[in-house]
């Protein structure tokens, strides 16, 4: 029987490549480098606390100049902010809208948008559900206020009958009772 000798493996070959390591810099250095470039939410944020500011005169004169965001969705979402600063029910339910077109979009500069948009749209989702629930106490309210007064109508008119009854000639001394003339 002939044996061959078993083969060695190949050799392995490790290749080192440098890494540069990130200088340290002092907290000093942090403060005198400029800021970062803000990124789409900070930006929403800082237009929303800006239109937050506005009286209704040149809020009214930003929704006009924003007019008709189209398609895309960093203007829905500006214009949605605006008008949710609206005390109108009609601007929120456009607002609702605008943010609804923005969660549905497929459009890729809708996607870091989307959390923003869903967060917004169940909070005015839940802003709809409490006016509608005020505004059915305010009805029951009004209802139970026109009940009362009628009660009080219906007291006063019992409470003039009981003063007609009362106005009678009082009774004779000796428990005799008086002969009508």
């Amino acid at each position: 029987m002939i044996t061959t000798p078993a083969q060695a493996p190949a050799p392995q070959i490790l290749v080192v490549t440098p890494v540069q390591v990130p200088s340290v810099t002092s907290p000093e250095a942090l403060h005198t480098q400029a800021p970062p470039l803000p990124d789409v939410g900070t930006a929403l944020l800082t237009y929303s606390e800006r239109v937050r500011q506005l009286n209704p005169n040149d809020l009214a004169a930003e929704i006009a100049l924003q007019g008709d965001p189209g398609n895309a969705p960093l203007r829905q979402m500006q214009l949605a902010l605006a008008l949710m600063h609206m005390p109108q029910a009609v601007d929120t339910a456009r607002a609702l809208g605008l943010l609804q077109r923005v969660v549905g979009s497929t459009a890729p500069e809708a996607t870091p948008l989307k959390p923003l948009a869903r967060l917004l749209a169940h909070q005015l989702m839940e802003q709809r559900r409490l006016e509608d629930s005020l505004e059915r106490q305010g009805q029951q309210l009004r209802e139970n206020q026109r009940r009362i007064d009628q009660l009080n109508e219906r007291l006063e008119a019992m409470r003039a009958i009981e003063r007609s009854l009362t106005t009678r000639p009082p009774a004779a001394p000796n428990g005799t009772r008086p002969i009508p003339p």
